[in-house]
């Protein structure tokens, strides 16, 4: 109701209201090169950002007093190591730093972007790239319990649950299968898609009603105390959406990390 009317106020006199643009503009960025546009770009660009810390930070002489990129880098790990993974899967899960050290870090940088003046646009809003991180934490940890527990033990112990009544195994059973085969990659996608993907569409409002407000103000004075609410409002966004940023890497690879162990560990 509220945009309505300031869209009815905007457009008066100039034959049109507020107008938000196609949601197909927003989402869909042209290609800068045939088959590369600018998520493609942002994506690369987290990964050789991403890689180009830990690189220079290996350089660093362990023997001195972590500074600079060092000292970021051994923040990180620590914290993947203490929050995650030994929250998760115990010390016997510190093999796996390296992959979900990776993983949270590529997925954060891609959010960022989402709250950069000019580029505002996260690439895990676009499915493509948070259904190819789901689709390797699908293969990863199905081929992490086939290791550890041998095909048709690991198949076993997800189709029919140690300690669950036989009776109930009619019940369980699918609901075990479609959970793990289907349902977990799924889900670790579209938790990560849809959350980016809204934030961003919020950012986009907020940022045109702003705009829209300011450029009336100089016909229409009194939108100036109208016009500082949307401001305020994106502001406030843009900062809750670093929080976002941090919270989908930090799930998504929680998540991944507890799927691994399950699969390792089945009596857990």
């Amino acid at each position: 109701m509220f945009l309505n009317q300031i869209a009815v106020i905007l457009g008066e006199g100039s034959g049109r209201g507020f107008s938000f643009p196609p949601i197909n503009t927003i989402l869909r960025w042209k290609d800068v090169v045939p088959g590369i546009n600018k998520v493609v770009i942002i994506a690369i660009l987290s990964a050789v950002i991403g890689t180009a810390l830990f690189l220079v930070a290996a350089m660093k002489d362990a023997r001195k007093a972590p500074k600079g990129s060092r000292n970021l880098a051994e923040i990180i790990v620590e914290f993947i190591e203490k929050n995650i993974i030994m929250e998760t899967m115990g010390k016997g899960g510190m093999g796996w730093t390296p992959f979900l050290l990776t993983m949270f870090v590529f997925i954060y940088l891609c959010n960022l972007p989402g709250i950069i003046p000019f580029i505002q646009m996260p690439a895990t809003a676009r499915m493509g790239i948070p259904a190819f991180m789901a689709l390797l934490v699908w293969v990863v940890f199905n081929a992490t319990g086939i290791k550890h527990q041998g095909f048709f033990g690991y198949f076993k112990n997800v189709l029919f649950p140690p300690g669950v009544p036989k009776a109930l195994y009619i019940l369980v059973t699918p609901i075990e299968l479609i959970s793990t085969l289907v349902v977990r990659p799924f889900s670790l996608a579209v938790r990560l898609f849809a959350n980016m993907l809204a934030g961003h569409l919020l950012l986009v409002i907020f940022a045109l009603l702003t705009q829209a407000l300011i450029q009336a103000q100089t016909q229409k004075f009194f939108l100036v105390p109208i016009g500082v609410l949307p401001f305020a409002l994106l502001i406030f966004l843009t900062g809750f959406e670093i929080l976002v940023a941090f919270l989908q890497a930090y799930i998504f690879t929680v998540l991944t990390a507890v799927y691994i162990g399950g699969a390792t560990h089945p009596e857990h």
